[in-house]
């Protein structure tokens, strides 16, 4: 009898020790951004929430700066299941399908409310396509807005032949082009390197890529040029997602809404502190001239004509009902 009790204590203990690993789910996010972008701060607070909300249920673990998976890498790794979700710029997959580039359409959307506008005449459409290649949305934010960085004073965009332009996605490669610089295609993670090095001198970006990178060690001058808003987005493996019972879903959902709050208010307080810094260490940091602009825009006007041709009558929709908002 107490062999048996003893038998039965054990197999208790055993079902104890197990049965939490058992019912936890464990979700890999890899991003590509540092440790400190607000992007992945914000993916952090995400994943404490999820697991705050599931009693630690469901886990997900952050991986910063393209430390799993490249940047390019990132949705196809969680389309087929080598990772549960990830962070996205959208644009860098425009080759896909062009909606995937209508946040990179330079003056089209050019401040945080027009971005919010585009953003949602666009995703119902985005949202159709992530679910044809196994994935789920779960929420955006967007980058503030777009300048232009250079290693020597730019009065036009003739000042810009010549120059090693980084590109980093098929919007960026197109304007690299068409002022007569030489495209190189650099993601986030490898730009401090390519700065430094001299691999790139001049870029279209975010004063959030600029300060990451330490541009100031290496370019002496930023346009406020304001082309365009950028969006990354946070998408699940949706065989993963379905798995969830539906409390859980709804954490998620409920985390993920918050994040997308959360992450448009940071983004809008950091665009201009990002400047200040830039400054501050000793950028100059201007508008463009009218002739740098007109330049710039002109070449804007040809990327939206070339944009709405290659999405067709998706694209068109999606541009008419954005005016209307």
């Amino acid at each position: 009898m107490k062999l048996l009790t003893s038998m039965a204590c054990g197999v208790a203990a055993l079902l104890m020790a197990t049965f939490p690993a058992a019912a936890q789910t464990k979700w890999n996010l890899p991003a590509a951004y540092p440790q400190d972008n607000y992007h992945t701060e914000n993916l952090v607070q995400f994943a404490k929430d999820v697991a705050d909300a599931t009693g630690g249920k469901l886990q997900i673990v952050v991986h910063a700066n393209a430390s799993l998976f490249k940047a390019p890498e990132i949705k196809r790794a969680v389309s087929t299941g080598q990772a549960q979700a990830g962070e996205v710029l959208m644009s860098i997959h425009e080759n896909e399908d062009p909606l995937f580039g209508i946040d990179i359409i330079p003056f089209v959307a050019t401040s945080f409310d027009a971005s919010v506008k585009l953003w949602n005449a666009a995703k119902p459409e985005i949202e159709k396509k992530l679910e044809s290649q196994r994935l789920k949305l779960l929420y955006s934010v967007p980058w503030g807005p777009q300048g232009l960085y250079s290693s020597k004073e730019l009065k036009s965009v003739e000042d810009m032949k010549g120059l090693k332009f980084r590109a980093y996605n098929v919007g960026t490669a197109r304007i690299g082009e068409a002022v007569g610089a030489q495209a190189v295609t650099v993601q986030a993670a490898e730009l401090p390197q390519a700065l430094a090095t001299g691999v790139v001198n001049s870029w279209m970006s975010s004063g959030s890529t600029g300060y990451d990178s330490k541009v100031w060690e290496s370019q002496k001058y930023f346009y406020d040029v304001q082309a365009w808003l950028p969006r990354n987005i946070v998408i699940v493996n949706k065989a993963a997602f379905d798995a969830l019972d539906k409390g859980t879903q709804d954490a998620v959902l409920k985390a993920a809404a918050a994040a997308e709050e959360r992450g448009l208010k940071i983004a809008k307080e950091k665009s201009t502190w990002y400047l200040e810094q830039f400054k501050a260490k000793g950028m100059t940091v201007s508008p463009p001239s009218p002739e740098l602009e007109a330049g710039l825009k002109k070449i804007g006007e040809q990327l939206v004509a070339d944009w709405i041709k290659r999405a067709g009558s998706t694209g068109e929709t999606v541009m008419n009902n954005y005016k209307k908002m």
